[in-house]
């Protein structure tokens, strides 16, 4: 790591002149924008991304299996799954506030250093045979609370590390490394498990978080920038956040967005079912593996080839079209009965997906001043935790009522309608650029 910085060195700030970006010529105009990582704080952050993206992986498997081993039930895996959720919304909406009011790195070293403790009991009760569902569903929990603490502080730090012309490609830089890790990790668990056994899993994570923590030790210094900082993070400092993001229209519309396609468009409770009817001719194995890999492969795909549009300045309608994206293809993956058809048009999601990501955190770091970033931050992990899995209860639903199909295809078209309804309602979202 490049060592030409210390842990005392000032941190960037708002002001910080984005460099017009040098003119990129032939297949390097495709590629990933990679200008962020010349910053070394940046670098050292994303650094102890690409290991922990795929750690954290191997518990995400790791923890699931060993309950389903202990029960021999998917019922006790979908109420640990509920266990998790509950810590990590209030923790991040909680984190958010927290983050806006003491120096982030540190809050950082505490919460990675918090996750790698709980990875290391997580191998305790594993390597001891203890086979405690109780235990491991506290564990989850204690290790969701630090991720939610941690989550907000860590993206609020980016726009201090970078300028604002290049948070869209740190963004994709990021993002691209946390959709490699859902593909490549739960690849490499299922290659470990039979190998090394599964206790030895949460034991690579929490080495893996080691590197993390020093990376973070090694950042600058990234207190408050405002002078005012004698506040506490409570209840009212979380309320004045939502408040924020109502009188804030660009913002409120960055989140109902990816509400929107989400909850109305991500069909992966439907993946089984799919599997074992409309694709079993392919083989149900084969077709479930691949409709749950389709979408983080196409986001990675995207990534790669980020620098085709990281550069673009209309942020608000990146978000638009990507959206809308979202929802055409969807509805093209529920009308498709060729397996590989409808695998493409997941990939296409999954590349729709990573523009949509990389501009609405655009969009929360450069609208929000510093001092809400941390509390925008928590907002919008815990929309993106929550979506998901109220997507799996609406979908589950209305694919019992109508045949899973049309409800996948009603829900990108749905997707389609709501998205450019409030385009053109609030204005706001179309009008925003850098």
């Amino acid at each position: 790591m490049d060592t030409s910085e210390s842990s005392s060195t000032e941190p960037r700030t708002d002001t910080t002149a984005a460099a017009p970006p040098p003119p990129r010529r032939g297949w390097c105009r495709w590629a990933m924008d990679t200008r962020p990582l010349r910053i070394p704080a940046y670098r050292r952050l994303w650094s102890s991304t690409i290991v922990t993206a795929v750690g954290s992986q191997l518990t995400a498997v790791a923890v699931p299996k060993q309950i389903y081993d202990i029960t021999r039930s998917s019922a006790w895996v979908g109420a640990a799954s509920l266990a998790g959720l509950l810590p990590l919304i209030v923790f991040a909406l909680w984190g958010g506030a927290v983050a806006d009011t003491v120096d982030r790195r540190k809050l950082l070293l505490v919460t990675n250093t918090g996750i790698a403790v709980t990875s290391l009991l997580f191998w305790l009760q594993a390597v001891t045979g203890l086979e405690s569902v109780a235990v491991l569903m506290v564990l989850l929990a204690l290790q969701q609370a630090f991720w939610g603490l941690n989550a907000p502080a860590r993206s609020a730090s980016i726009a201090r590390l970078v300028p604002a012309g290049e948070l869209p490609a740190a963004n994709a830089l990021g993002s691209t490394v946390m959709q490699t890790g859902q593909v490549v990790g739960p690849l490499l668990a299922g290659v470990l498990i039979p190998v090394i056994g599964l206790p030895e899993l949460y034991l690579i994570d929490a080495l893996a978080l080691c590197v993390t923590v020093w990376a973070v030790y090694r950042l600058p210094s990234l207190p408050p920038l405002s002078a005012s900082v004698a506040r506490r993070a409570g209840w009212r400092e979380i309320a004045a956040g939502f408040r924020y993001i109502a009188g804030h229209k660009v913002l409120l519309l960055s989140f109902l967005a990816d509400i929107v396609a989400m909850v109305l468009g991500m069909p992966r409770a439907l993946f089984p079912q799919l599997a074992a009817q409309t694709y079993a001719s392919y083989g149900e194995g084969l077709a479930l593996g691949l409709l749950f890999a389709a979408v983080p492969i196409g986001a990675v795909a995207g990534g790669l080839f980020s620098g085709t549009f990281s550069r673009a300045r209309r942020h608000g309608w990146m978000v638009i079209g990507a959206v809308v994206g979202w929802g055409v293809a969807v509805a093209g993956f529920g009308l498709s009965r060729n397996l590989w058809v409808a695998a493409a048009f997941l990939a296409a999601a999954g590349v729709a997906d990573m523009v949509s990501m990389v501009f609405r955190g655009a969009i929360l770091l450069s609208a929000a001043t510093d001092e809400m970033r941390g509390r925008m931050q928590g907002v919008f992990t815990v929309v993106v935790a929550g979506g998901p899995r109220l997507a799996d209860v609406l979908h589950g639903t209305m694919g019992s009522v109508f045949g899973p199909r049309a409800a996948v295809a009603g829900g990108g078209l749905l997707v389609v309608a709501v998205m450019l309804t409030l385009a053109a309602a609030v204005p706001a979202l179309r009008r925003y650029r850098i």
